[in-house]
């Protein structure tokens, strides 16, 4: 595979990124989906390897975190039935250390895709932070005759920090 070839969409990585404890981090099944292995299997990899997975790499989701994460994201209760263990949550340097754990050529081309939409997410992040302190430092600058441009540039910022609704279930 070239390094050009997209394997899966970046939009369809960073849709599969959640806040959790503070954290940008990815689910268990949601990564076993991606690298084409069962859940099981991702977890045993794991538990084989715990030494490499810190707390700030990787968790396992109480049955609070679970509820609302199911609530939040519309997950039926079928996915609960049959869990022996809780799901667990990968932050992005989790992420990178299960190249390593799970030794195959679609996992590091996975893990390679998934490396870039949390850089790219934490790009998009800092650029929405710098475009904020321009403006106010301008703000500050500048008199009140330009208030009202001001008001309306701080409403846009404030309308895209706003989570969407989820449509459906």
């Amino acid at each position: 595979m070239s390094t050009n070839e997209v394997l899966i969409p970046i939009e369809t990585i960073t849709n599969k990124i959640h806040l959790m404890r503070g954290q940008k981090v990815m689910p268990d099944r949601d990564l076993a989906e991606l690298y084409e292995v069962e859940t099981g299997q991702l977890k045993r990899a794991v538990r084989r390897n715990i030494d490499r997975f810190p707390s700030d790499f990787m968790f396992e989701l109480t049955k609070d975190e679970l509820e609302n994460w199911r609530s939040q994201f519309g997950i039926s209760n079928s996915i609960k039935m049959g869990l022996r263990h809780s799901p667990m949550a990968f932050s992005e340097q989790g992420v990178a250390m299960l190249s390593s754990v799970l030794n195959s050529k679609r996992a590091i081309q996975v893990n390679i895709q998934i490396m870039r939409a949390f850089t790219k997410l934490r790009q998009m992040l800092a650029t929405h932070e710098d475009l904020r302190k321009k403006i106010e430092e301008m703000e500050a600058k500048y008199d009140g005759q330009f208030q009202v441009v001001f008001e309306a540039i701080r409403q846009l910022l404030e309308e895209n920090e706003k989570p969407k609704r989820k449509i459906g279930f």
